[in-house]
Protein backbone atom coordinates (compact mmCIF):
# COMPACT_ATOMS: atom_id res chain seq x y z
CA UNK A 1 0.00 0.00 0.00
CA UNK A 2 1.37 3.42 -0.89
CA UNK A 3 0.79 6.63 1.05
CA UNK A 4 0.58 9.44 -1.47
CA UNK A 5 0.56 12.14 1.18
CA UNK A 6 4.08 11.09 2.28
CA UNK A 7 5.53 12.26 -1.00
CA UNK A 8 5.17 15.97 -1.71
CA UNK A 9 5.94 15.48 -5.40
CA UNK A 10 2.87 13.29 -5.87
CA UNK A 11 4.92 10.69 -7.77
CA UNK A 12 5.18 8.05 -5.13
CA UNK A 13 6.00 5.33 -7.66
CA UNK A 14 8.99 7.29 -8.98
CA UNK A 15 10.18 7.81 -5.43
CA UNK A 16 9.99 4.09 -4.74
CA UNK A 17 11.62 3.21 -8.04
CA UNK A 18 14.47 5.55 -7.22
CA UNK A 19 15.09 3.69 -3.98
CA UNK A 20 14.83 0.31 -5.72
CA UNK A 21 17.28 1.56 -8.31
CA UNK A 22 19.72 2.61 -5.59
CA UNK A 23 19.43 -0.77 -3.90
CA UNK A 24 20.05 -2.55 -7.20
CA UNK A 25 23.19 -0.50 -7.72
CA UNK A 26 24.48 -1.15 -4.21
CA UNK A 27 23.67 -4.84 -4.59
CA UNK A 28 25.77 -4.87 -7.77
CA UNK A 29 28.83 -3.67 -5.85
CA UNK A 30 28.22 -5.85 -2.81
CA UNK A 31 27.81 -8.84 -5.14
CA UNK A 32 31.19 -8.02 -6.66
CA UNK A 33 32.79 -7.69 -3.21
CA UNK A 34 31.22 -10.99 -2.12
CA UNK A 35 33.01 -12.91 -4.90
CA UNK A 36 36.33 -12.28 -3.13
CA UNK A 37 37.53 -13.92 0.07
CA UNK A 38 37.65 -11.57 3.06
CA UNK A 39 40.87 -9.55 3.06
CA UNK A 40 41.97 -10.63 6.53
CA UNK A 41 43.28 -8.46 9.35
CA UNK A 42 46.49 -6.47 9.15
CA UNK A 43 48.06 -9.05 11.46
CA UNK A 44 47.10 -11.98 9.22
CA UNK A 45 48.28 -10.19 6.05
CA UNK A 46 51.54 -9.29 7.80
CA UNK A 47 52.15 -12.94 8.66
CA UNK A 48 51.56 -14.05 5.06
CA UNK A 49 54.00 -11.41 3.80
CA UNK A 50 56.66 -12.37 6.37
CA UNK A 51 56.30 -16.04 5.47
CA UNK A 52 56.69 -15.40 1.72
CA UNK A 53 59.78 -13.23 2.22
CA UNK A 54 61.29 -15.67 4.67
CA UNK A 55 61.02 -18.51 2.14
CA UNK A 56 61.74 -16.75 -1.14
CA UNK A 57 63.37 -13.32 -0.84
CA UNK A 58 66.99 -14.55 -0.86
CA UNK A 59 66.55 -16.68 -3.98
CA UNK A 60 65.31 -13.60 -5.88
CA UNK A 61 68.20 -11.32 -4.95
CA UNK A 62 70.21 -12.13 -8.06
CA UNK A 63 71.66 -10.09 -10.94
CA UNK A 64 69.14 -11.68 -13.31
CA UNK A 65 66.19 -10.51 -11.21
CA UNK A 66 67.69 -7.02 -10.85
CA UNK A 67 68.03 -6.84 -14.64
CA UNK A 68 64.38 -7.84 -14.99
CA UNK A 69 63.28 -5.25 -12.43
CA UNK A 70 65.20 -2.52 -14.30
CA UNK A 71 62.88 -3.20 -17.23
CA UNK A 72 59.76 -2.85 -15.03
CA UNK A 73 60.52 0.68 -13.82
CA UNK A 74 58.43 3.75 -14.61
CA UNK A 75 61.19 6.35 -14.23
CA UNK A 76 59.32 9.18 -12.56
CA UNK A 77 59.68 12.90 -11.95
CA UNK A 78 56.68 14.61 -10.34
CA UNK A 79 57.80 17.76 -8.57
CA UNK A 80 56.62 21.35 -8.56
CA UNK A 81 60.07 22.43 -9.75
CA UNK A 82 60.26 20.18 -12.84
CA UNK A 83 61.24 22.15 -15.93
CA UNK A 84 61.56 21.26 -19.60
CA UNK A 85 65.31 21.16 -19.07
CA UNK A 86 65.17 18.82 -16.06
CA UNK A 87 62.75 16.48 -17.83
CA UNK A 88 64.93 16.51 -20.98
CA UNK A 89 67.89 15.44 -18.80
CA UNK A 90 65.80 12.62 -17.33
CA UNK A 91 64.95 11.38 -20.82
CA UNK A 92 68.60 11.70 -21.87
CA UNK A 93 69.55 9.26 -19.10
CA UNK A 94 67.17 6.73 -20.64
CA UNK A 95 68.46 7.46 -24.15
CA UNK A 96 72.07 7.11 -22.96
CA UNK A 97 71.37 3.75 -21.33
CA UNK A 98 69.95 2.32 -24.57
CA UNK A 99 72.26 -0.33 -25.99
CA UNK A 100 74.96 0.03 -23.31
CA UNK A 101 73.93 -3.24 -21.65
CA UNK A 102 72.30 -5.65 -24.10
CA UNK A 103 71.53 -7.96 -21.16
CA UNK A 104 69.62 -5.25 -19.24
CA UNK A 105 66.29 -4.02 -20.61
CA UNK A 106 65.71 -0.28 -20.55
CA UNK A 107 63.06 1.17 -18.23
CA UNK A 108 59.43 0.47 -19.12
CA UNK A 109 58.25 4.09 -19.14
CA UNK A 110 58.99 7.68 -18.22
CA UNK A 111 56.29 9.25 -16.04
CA UNK A 112 55.79 13.03 -15.68
CA UNK A 113 53.13 15.67 -15.21
CA UNK A 114 50.94 16.27 -18.32
CA UNK A 115 52.72 19.52 -19.13
CA UNK A 116 55.93 17.61 -19.93
CA UNK A 117 54.53 14.82 -22.11
CA UNK A 118 55.40 16.79 -25.24
CA UNK A 119 58.97 17.32 -23.98
CA UNK A 120 59.37 13.59 -23.31
CA UNK A 121 58.00 12.79 -26.76
CA UNK A 122 60.47 15.19 -28.41
CA UNK A 123 63.47 14.00 -26.39
CA UNK A 124 62.84 10.24 -26.30
CA UNK A 125 64.99 8.23 -28.71
CA UNK A 126 65.11 4.90 -26.84
CA UNK A 127 63.01 2.10 -28.32
CA UNK A 128 60.07 0.49 -26.50
CA UNK A 129 59.99 3.03 -23.66
CA UNK A 130 56.44 4.24 -23.04
CA UNK A 131 55.39 7.78 -22.16
CA UNK A 132 53.27 7.92 -19.00
CA UNK A 133 51.52 10.93 -17.52
CA UNK A 134 49.65 11.52 -14.30
CA UNK A 135 46.28 13.21 -14.80
CA UNK A 136 42.85 13.61 -13.26
CA UNK A 137 43.65 16.23 -10.66
CA UNK A 138 46.70 14.34 -9.39
CA UNK A 139 47.51 13.80 -6.55
CA UNK A 140 44.27 14.59 -4.66
CA UNK A 141 41.74 13.77 -7.41
CA UNK A 142 39.52 16.49 -5.90
CA UNK A 143 38.41 18.25 -9.06
CA UNK A 144 35.54 18.08 -11.52
CA UNK A 145 35.12 14.90 -13.57
CA UNK A 146 35.03 17.06 -16.72
CA UNK A 147 38.45 18.49 -15.84
CA UNK A 148 39.84 14.98 -15.29
CA UNK A 149 38.51 13.81 -18.65
CA UNK A 150 39.89 16.88 -20.44
CA UNK A 151 43.29 16.59 -18.77
CA UNK A 152 43.49 12.89 -19.66
CA UNK A 153 42.50 13.54 -23.29
CA UNK A 154 45.04 16.38 -23.59
CA UNK A 155 47.83 14.21 -22.15
CA UNK A 156 46.97 11.47 -24.67
CA UNK A 157 46.89 14.00 -27.52
CA UNK A 158 50.30 15.29 -26.41
CA UNK A 159 51.73 11.79 -26.82
CA UNK A 160 51.09 9.83 -23.60
CA UNK A 161 50.74 6.05 -23.96
CA UNK A 162 49.69 5.55 -20.35
CA UNK A 163 47.74 7.60 -17.80
CA UNK A 164 48.03 7.35 -14.00
CA UNK A 165 45.01 8.74 -12.11
CA UNK A 166 43.90 8.67 -8.48
CA UNK A 167 40.62 7.05 -7.54
CA UNK A 168 38.24 9.55 -5.94
CA UNK A 169 38.65 8.56 -2.29
CA UNK A 170 35.89 10.95 -1.19
CA UNK A 171 33.42 8.89 -3.23
CA UNK A 172 34.95 5.69 -1.86
CA UNK A 173 34.61 6.75 1.78
CA UNK A 174 31.00 7.88 1.18
CA UNK A 175 30.32 4.51 -0.52
CA UNK A 176 29.27 6.48 -3.59
CA UNK A 177 30.42 3.62 -5.80
CA UNK A 178 28.32 4.60 -8.83
CA UNK A 179 29.99 8.01 -9.19
CA UNK A 180 33.39 6.47 -8.50
CA UNK A 181 33.02 3.75 -11.14
CA UNK A 182 31.45 6.03 -13.75
CA UNK A 183 34.25 8.56 -13.37
CA UNK A 184 36.94 5.91 -13.89
CA UNK A 185 35.06 4.54 -16.91
CA UNK A 186 34.83 8.01 -18.45
CA UNK A 187 38.53 8.64 -17.87
CA UNK A 188 39.28 5.23 -19.39
CA UNK A 189 37.24 6.17 -22.47
CA UNK A 190 39.24 9.38 -22.87
CA UNK A 191 42.47 7.33 -22.81
CA UNK A 192 41.43 5.88 -26.20
CA UNK A 193 44.09 3.21 -26.86
CA UNK A 194 46.17 4.26 -23.86
CA UNK A 195 46.56 2.19 -20.70
CA UNK A 196 44.91 3.44 -17.50
CA UNK A 197 46.58 2.95 -14.13
CA UNK A 198 44.26 3.64 -11.19
CA UNK A 199 45.98 4.73 -7.98
CA UNK A 200 44.24 3.50 -4.82
CA UNK A 201 46.33 5.60 -2.39
CA UNK A 202 46.73 2.64 -0.06
CA UNK A 203 48.40 4.77 2.63
CA UNK A 204 45.12 6.69 3.03
CA UNK A 205 42.87 3.60 2.88
CA UNK A 206 44.80 1.96 5.74
CA UNK A 207 42.97 -1.38 6.19
CA UNK A 208 43.30 -4.51 4.03
CA UNK A 209 39.49 -4.50 3.69
CA UNK A 210 39.43 -0.96 2.26
CA UNK A 211 42.38 -1.68 -0.04
CA UNK A 212 40.62 -4.81 -1.31
CA UNK A 213 37.33 -2.98 -1.96
CA UNK A 214 39.07 -0.12 -3.76
CA UNK A 215 41.01 -2.59 -5.92
CA UNK A 216 37.81 -4.46 -6.85
CA UNK A 217 36.05 -1.21 -7.80
CA UNK A 218 39.00 -0.14 -9.97
CA UNK A 219 39.09 -3.51 -11.74
CA UNK A 220 35.38 -3.57 -12.52
CA UNK A 221 35.60 0.05 -13.75
CA UNK A 222 38.15 -0.75 -16.47
CA UNK A 223 41.60 -0.22 -14.93
CA UNK A 224 44.50 -1.74 -16.90
CA UNK A 225 46.70 -1.51 -13.79
CA UNK A 226 46.00 -0.92 -10.13
CA UNK A 227 48.65 1.18 -8.43
CA UNK A 228 49.47 1.64 -4.76
CA UNK A 229 50.27 5.29 -4.18
CA UNK A 230 50.89 8.80 -5.43
CA UNK A 231 53.94 9.21 -3.19
CA UNK A 232 52.46 12.58 -2.19
CA UNK A 233 51.14 13.32 1.28
CA UNK A 234 50.36 9.76 2.37
CA UNK A 235 52.60 6.78 3.14
CA UNK A 236 53.75 5.06 -0.06
CA UNK A 237 53.63 1.39 -0.98
CA UNK A 238 53.73 -1.32 1.66
CA UNK A 239 54.32 -5.02 1.20
CA UNK A 240 51.01 -5.73 2.93
CA UNK A 241 49.06 -3.47 0.55
CA UNK A 242 50.72 -5.08 -2.47
CA UNK A 243 49.97 -8.57 -1.12
CA UNK A 244 46.29 -7.61 -0.70
CA UNK A 245 46.14 -6.14 -4.23
CA UNK A 246 47.82 -9.22 -5.71
CA UNK A 247 45.27 -11.51 -4.05
CA UNK A 248 42.48 -9.45 -5.62
CA UNK A 249 44.14 -9.62 -9.06
CA UNK A 250 44.52 -13.38 -8.75
CA UNK A 251 40.86 -13.89 -7.86
CA UNK A 252 39.71 -11.43 -10.54
CA UNK A 253 41.70 -13.42 -13.09
CA UNK A 254 40.03 -16.66 -11.96
CA UNK A 255 36.56 -15.03 -12.21
CA UNK A 256 36.97 -13.17 -15.52
CA UNK A 257 40.02 -14.65 -17.23
CA UNK A 258 41.53 -11.13 -17.41
CA UNK A 259 45.07 -10.37 -16.30
CA UNK A 260 45.30 -6.84 -14.91
CA UNK A 261 48.62 -5.23 -13.99
CA UNK A 262 49.99 -3.98 -10.69
CA UNK A 263 52.16 -0.92 -10.12
CA UNK A 264 54.08 -0.38 -6.90
CA UNK A 265 55.05 3.21 -6.17
CA UNK A 266 55.98 5.48 -3.31
CA UNK A 267 59.19 4.84 -1.39
CA UNK A 268 60.74 2.05 -3.49
CA UNK A 269 64.33 3.31 -3.53
CA UNK A 270 66.72 0.37 -3.27
CA UNK A 271 67.28 -2.95 -4.97
CA UNK A 272 66.37 -4.63 -1.67
CA UNK A 273 63.00 -2.84 -1.59
CA UNK A 274 62.27 -3.80 -5.19
CA UNK A 275 63.19 -7.47 -4.72
CA UNK A 276 60.76 -7.73 -1.80
CA UNK A 277 57.89 -6.50 -3.99
CA UNK A 278 59.01 -8.72 -6.87
CA UNK A 279 58.91 -11.69 -4.49
CA UNK A 280 55.35 -10.93 -3.35
CA UNK A 281 54.12 -10.53 -6.95
CA UNK A 282 55.89 -13.71 -8.06
CA UNK A 283 54.59 -15.85 -5.19
CA UNK A 284 50.98 -14.62 -5.24
CA UNK A 285 50.43 -14.08 -8.98
CA UNK A 286 53.08 -16.32 -10.52
CA UNK A 287 55.60 -15.93 -13.33
CA UNK A 288 52.91 -14.79 -15.79
CA UNK A 289 52.90 -11.39 -14.08
CA UNK A 290 56.67 -10.93 -14.20
CA UNK A 291 56.76 -8.73 -17.30
CA UNK A 292 56.41 -5.01 -17.94
CA UNK A 293 52.90 -5.40 -19.34
CA UNK A 294 51.63 -6.51 -15.92
CA UNK A 295 54.16 -5.33 -13.33
CA UNK A 296 55.62 -1.85 -12.87
CA UNK A 297 57.55 -0.07 -10.17
CA UNK A 298 57.32 3.72 -10.08
CA UNK A 299 60.64 5.14 -8.92
CA UNK A 300 63.48 7.55 -9.54
CA UNK A 301 66.52 6.68 -7.38
CA UNK A 302 65.88 2.92 -7.81
CA UNK A 303 67.28 3.07 -11.36
CA UNK A 304 70.62 4.40 -10.14
CA UNK A 305 70.78 1.84 -7.34
CA UNK A 306 70.15 -1.11 -9.66
CA UNK A 307 72.58 0.16 -12.30
CA UNK A 308 75.19 0.63 -9.57
CA UNK A 309 74.65 -2.96 -8.30
CA UNK A 310 74.93 -4.33 -11.82
CA UNK A 311 78.12 -2.35 -12.37
CA UNK A 312 77.01 -0.21 -15.28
Amino acid sequence: MTHEHNCSCGHEHDHEHHHDHEHEHMDKYHEAFAKFDPAGTEEIVGKHVASILDKHEKENFTPDVLKQIHGFIDLTSLTSIDTKESIWKLVDRVNDFEGTRPDVPNVAAICTYPLFVETVKQALAAQDVKIASVAGGFPSSQTFTEVKIAETAMAIMSGADEIDVVMNLGYFLEENYDELAEEIQEIKDSCREGKLKVILETGALLTPENIQKAAILALYSGADFIKTSTGKGYPGATLEAVYTMCKVLKKYHSITGKQIGIKVSGGVRTAEDAVKYYTIVKEVLGNDWLNKNLFRIGASSLVEDIEHRLGK
